[in-house]
């Protein structure tokens, strides 16, 4: 009993302060308000994604209804849009369209982009004006005298190659977002690669490349993603020819041909979408750095 008597007691809690409530109250409602925020926007950009995937796998009676959610997961949906005639060839005509044209894109833009940035040359602000205003200069206005040179000169009517062989000579954005990322590497480099003995090429491969891995990455998911959802280009060009056609054009007859069967007509469309965010969420990294590093961000 004396034990229990001796035994120190805890002081009671402090109760907290009115302005230290309030206080935490605050916080608690920003923190709130903050992330709903959030969660709203991200919704908002979530849902129709997920009202696509849902609808892309129910079955041609449900998906006229007003449900939501599958009864039955009909992923041969699926299947049977990848066995529709032409699909596959859709596929192909736009990896070739998107990933030869990247590629020549990004090797006839670099050299000019670091001519910009690194020479000093006469004519240098006149070369970059003419590269800002191209563009500015809308597609539409330059199409109908394109047109005539591939189709009449070269014959190139009903084919993907007058919207591939262009890019083997640059790119006006793609040279002006190169040239701004290149502006951001320090010129010691430069200097120090040419007193050890390279040359202007031999700095580019060897110095400027590697460096400039962020903006190269960023100029090709940009025009990855041009080419991949271009419309308006195989539809003046290969519109003729239906071995021709990118998923972009082919997307649009396949709606018509299935204009009923919205299933078939959304799982087409996820079948056209999954590639370019696949490739977005594997190099988003590198494409955010590149982005923000040359200084274009909105």
């Amino acid at each position: 009993m004396t034990q229990l008597l001796d035994k120190p007691v805890a002081p009671p809690a402090q109760t907290l302060s009115g302005a230290e409530r309030t206080a935490r109250r605050k916080a608690l409602l920003h923190w709130i308000a903050v992330h709903s925020l959030g969660i709203a926007a991200a919704l908002f950009f979530v849902l129709p994604f997920l009202f696509l995937f849902l609808t892309s796998v129910m079955s041609d009676q449900q998906a006229l209804t007003r449900e939501l959610w599958p009864k039955d997961w009909e992923w041969s949906n699926y299947a049977d849009v990848w066995n529709t005639p032409g699909f596959l060839t859709w596929w192909k005509n736009t990896l070739l369209y998107a990933g030869l044209g990247t590629v020549l894109t990004v090797v006839s833009s670099v050299p000019v982009a670091y001519a910009l940035a690194k020479f000093r040359f006469r004519g240098r602000s006149l070369s970059l004006m003419l590269v800002i205003s191209m563009m500015m200069l809308p597609q539409q206005v330059t199409i109908i005298p394109m047109y005539l040179f591939w189709a009449k000169q070269f014959d190139f009517s009903g084919t993907l190659w007058p919207l591939i062989i262009p890019m083997a000579f640059g790119d006006a954005f793609s040279i002006f977002l190169l040239r701004q990322f290149l502006l951001t590497i320090p010129n010691e480099y430069l200097d120090s690669a040419k007193v050890d003995g390279c040359g202007e090429f031999r700095t580019l491969i060897k110095v400027v490349l590697p460096m400039a891995r962020p903006g190269i990455a960023a100029v090709a998911l940009f025009q990855f993603f041009y080419a991949w959802n271009d419309y308006f280009g195989p539809q003046i060009y290969a519109s003729e020819n239906p071995a021709a056609w990118t998923l972009s054009y082919g997307l649009e007859s396949f709606k018509g041909a299935h204009h009923t069967d919205w299933n078939l007509t959304m799982a087409a469309t996820v079948l056209v979408m999954a590639p370019v965010i696949l490739v977005f969420f594997f190099a988003q990294k590198a494409f955010v750095e590149g982005v923000t590093l040359t200084g274009v961000k909105g």
